[in-house]
Parts: C-alpha cells; structure tokens; sequence
C-alpha cells in the first residue's frame, strides 16, 4: 500500500498546515521528522534550540494522535533517513514546507531533491511564510505577501489515515549531538499550547505596552509578542498570526488607542520579518560572504580574539553591553535595541567581522531565524551598501533607556554597588571611592578594552571611505534592485532620506517582535 510521507522541518504544528492537509488527502500518511547530526553540530547551533524543538515535537505529537496519525523521529541524514523508510515502505509522495534556511540546510535539500528524482518519488513544497521561491517580481513582492497571509487557513485534518508506524529512533541528548552550551534556565519553552497562550496574551492584555514599550531592555520583555521562536520553528503560522492580529484590532473600537497602534506597529513588523527572509532566499551566500562585495577585507584582516572574548563573557567594561549579555545567557532573548547596540558595538569600536559575531549570537537567540539573523548582522555592520549605518553608543543608550540602572544592576551584581552617579562610566570612578564603595574596576567589573569615542570615530572613517569609492557607489544600485524595499523606489529624494532614517532605526534587528 502506497502511503505519502510528511516531512517536518521548522514547522512543528498540524493547524495551517498545507503539506498535511495535502497528503490526509491522497491517503495513508507517515509523519516524520529527522534529526539531523550534521546540522546540529554547525556553528549556529545550540542547546537550547535542540531543547525547544525537542518540547515541540512532543506537542506536535499530541496534536497528530488527535486526528490519529504519530510522529516518527529518525536520527541521521535527511537522505539516509529517507533511505530507511522507502526500504522498510515504499512510498511515491514526499510532501513538507518550504525552508529557508542556514547553508547547511540549504544543501540538504538540493541531496533530497536528487534523491527524490532517484527513487521516482514526487517531492511537494508547499509556502512557508510570505517568501517566495524561484522568479517572483519584486516590485509587486508585498502585494503578493499580503495575498498569501490574507488566503483562507488550512483547518487541522479531520480523522486521517495512518499509514502505520515503521520505524523510530530515540531522541538523543544534546550532549552526544555535540551540543555543550548551557541551556538558559529562564528561556521560552517550546510548543503550540504555549505558543497559543503567548499569543492571545499579547493580544488581550500586552499588545498595550507595545508602542513606546519595546526599546527599553525594561520594558519590552512584556511588551514585545515574545512570538519570535514560535515563529521560527513553526508552532504558529504567519498566516494565522497575522489574521488574528487583524480581528483583534478590528474588534477594539477606539482605532487610535493605544493598544490599536500597537496592533498595527505588530503587523508592519509581520510584513519586515519575511522581508528580511526573501533576502537570504534571493541569496544564500548572504550567511558566508558580504551583500555588497566591494566591503570584502574590511574588517576580515584585522580579528582579535581577545576582544570578541571580552564581548562574548559580557566583560567589555560598558555596563549595559554587559548586562545583555548575562540577559541572553539566562533568558535566550533580548529586545531589538539591545540587539542592535551588541551588533554595533561588536562591528565598529571593537571592529569584529559579523560572521563570528553572528554564530555567536546564533546560538545565544532561541528565536535564531537565518534569514532574518545574517540580513541584519549585515545591515548592522555596514556591509550591503545600501543601508545607512546606526552606530549605538552604549553609554548612550545606557543614559536614554536604562538611567537609574534598573537593568544593569539586575544583571550585573557588583554593578549595584556602584554609586548612581558613575553608573554609566564606572572605570573613571576615583580609586577612592571604588574601594569605598568595595567594587574595583578590572576586578569586579571590566575596564573598557578601548577609548569608545576614538575607536568609534576610528571605525566610522574607515567604513565610510570606503562607501564613497567609485566601486562602491557603482555596485549599490544592482543590490537595491535585488533587495531593496519598493517603498523607497517610489520616494522623492528629500523624503527618502527621511524615510531611511527612520527606517533604519525601525528596522536595526527589530524583527525579534
């Protein structure tokens, strides 16, 4: 008896689920997901989120016994997994989501592809996301995303076939995939129940803090959707999220309360997360090499393995650096701005290259999305040539979201010995005081490796030299047609220079909601 295989990948739920609902309705089905050694063993890969998944397939599980299917979850790769399940059934139809992933898995698929093509079986891809694959006119690129997130939802299947349980292996440890880094203690646990429950929420009570309450590493623990990680491994569709988001802001009846511009801040954010997406889509190679190929060399040269040391121990001596470190290490989440600061803290006055920097942020983000993620370590450092450089002054940002020291001296014990006064630059606290106050800069808390001012300004020079180069300029249009927003093409130019200030501000890695 013939039966259709349902491969699983970053899609862990069985509502909105085209490839699902596709094969319950040619017949038997077998539900699978591999895990796959090689991929976990990547440098953007980390516990937690083998963690989160593993919590995932659990509920999927659930869900699937509900409409009488089982999951299968085969240790290996995705071709040899394959192999074993052909040989033990064989099976003509291969069905699952679209992924957009890191190289790895890039890879991965074109081997399954061939291996399809080998044993005669049809492989069906259905959308995930807005994101579109193969040709696709950019210049209507929203329109069609908004087509997409606007179709009616897949219902979960009714009763299904199954086609039986063949084969299962157990879930291994982390450890013996090569997974040792800690898993933070108070990140988001995974799966749909608590995916929905996330979700209605932000939608009832926190989508009121939103606007005005997502910068301030304070705030927007609350404020933000927290959605990012299921999002990113598929307990909630875009679609459904986006609709929903809809019905409740049609359901509030003051439009312009506050809670209704949040609603509508949320939505734009939907649209910017596939955005960002179809970029790495458009382009793999955006993951391993620069966007704009001109800024080859600039930082690539010149590493320092102590600096990037000190950024990723949380000991640069800017306290608010710091503090988000030891705030990711613990919770596997930070908010946009901090996000951005790290980012451009790394990039300009330690000037690290974005790919190390990026793999270790990775593997510190739960909600770790691939396109997203290399589109804005990108973006952040300087390097497509096509966005405005945001350059963050921790000690400013500092100053603006986090004066009186709230969040640097929750994550920063010796910081709560510090006095108010020299909360923002503690290593020039006279010697005095710091033994008054029984906390000693380079002891208790890190010196800065470097002049902020100087190494920034030192960084700044350097990167827009470059940007103002024949070859530079020249190379810049090809990347906006390829990549660029639609919205700036049709801006006149004193408004399109407004308009990308205050998108750039919009924009810096704010896609973690």
């Amino acid at each position: 008896m013939t039966h259709t295989v349902v491969w699983f990948k970053r899609d862990l739920r069985v509502h909105d689920h085209a490839p699902l609902a596709q094969a319950t309705r040619l017949g038997p089905v077998s539900c699978v997901y591999f895990i796959e050694p090689a991929i976990w063993q990547a440098p953007d890969a980390a516990t937690q989120h083998y963690h989160f998944i593993v919590e995932s397939l659990k509920s999927l599980e659930q869900s699937l016994k509900q409409i009488g299917l089982h999951l299968q979850v085969l240790v290996g790769p995705a071709t040899d997994c394959l192999t074993r399940l052909w040989q033990h059934q064989p099976f003509e139809q291969l069905c699952s989501h679209q992924e957009t992933g890191n190289g790895l898995t890039y890879e991965r698929d074109r081997q399954v592809s061939r291996w399809c093509r080998d044993h005669a079986v049809t492989w069906q891809q259905s959308q995930q996301f807005g994101v579109h694959r193969g040709a696709h006119d950019r210049d209507h690129w929203k329109q069609a995303w908004t087509t997409h997130c606007q179709a009616h939802i897949i219902a979960t299947p009714g009763q299904a076939q199954s086609a039986g349980m063949a084969l299962c292996d157990a879930i291994p440890p982390a450890s013996e995939l090569g997974l040792t880094e800690p898993d933070p203690p108070k990140r988001q646990r995974g799966g749909r129940e608590v995916a929905l429950d996330t979700f209605n929420d932000f939608l009832q009570v926190r989508s009121r803090q939103y606007r005005g309450g997502i910068s301030s590493p304070l705030s927007a623990p609350t404020a933000c959707s927290r959605l990012s990680p299921y999002l990113s491994y598929g307990c909630l569709s875009m679609r459904e999220v986006f609709q929903g988001t809809q019905a409740q802001l049609h359901c509030i009846a003051a439009q312009h309360s506050r809670q209704a511009l949040g609603l509508q801040s949320f939505i734009s954010r939907l649209y910017w997360h596939c955005h960002f997406i179809q970029k790495l889509e458009d382009e793999p190679e955006l993951e391993s090499r620069n966007l704009h190929r001109g800024y080859d060399g600039l930082r690539e040269h010149q590493w320092c393995d102590e600096r990037f040391g000190r950024l990723t121990e949380g000991k640069t001596g800017w306290p608010l650096v710091d503090a988000c470190v030891a705030m990711l290490k613990h919770t596997g989440w930070l908010n946009f701005r901090m996000r951005a600061m790290l980012v451009s803290v790394a990039a300009y006055p330690l000037w690290l290259h974005w790919q190390p920097v990026g793999h270790w942020l990775a593997r510190q983000f739960l909600d770790y999305e691939p396109g997203i993620h290399w589109s804005q370590m990108q973006m952040q450092s300087g390097t497509t040539g096509i966005n405005i450089p945001r350059i963050y002054n921790p000690i400013k940002q500092a100053q603006d979201h986090d004066p009186q020291g709230q969040f640097v001296r929750r994550w920063l014990e010796p910081m709560r010995r510090v006095p108010d006064s020299w909360l923002l630059q503690p290593w020039l606290m006279p010697i005095n005081l710091q033994r008054h106050h029984g906390v000693i800069v380079s002891q208790d808390i890190a010196h800065p490796m470097v002049d902020l001012q100087q190494a920034t300004q030192q960084a700044k020079a350097r990167l827009f030299a470059l940007r103002q180069t024949p070859e530079v300029k020249a190379a810049r249009a090809g990347i906006i047609k390829k990549h660029g927003s639609r919205k700036r093409l049709e801006t006149p130019k004193r408004a399109l220079r407004d308009a990308r200030n205050r998108q750039a501000e919009k924009n810096q890695l704010s896609l973690d909601f």
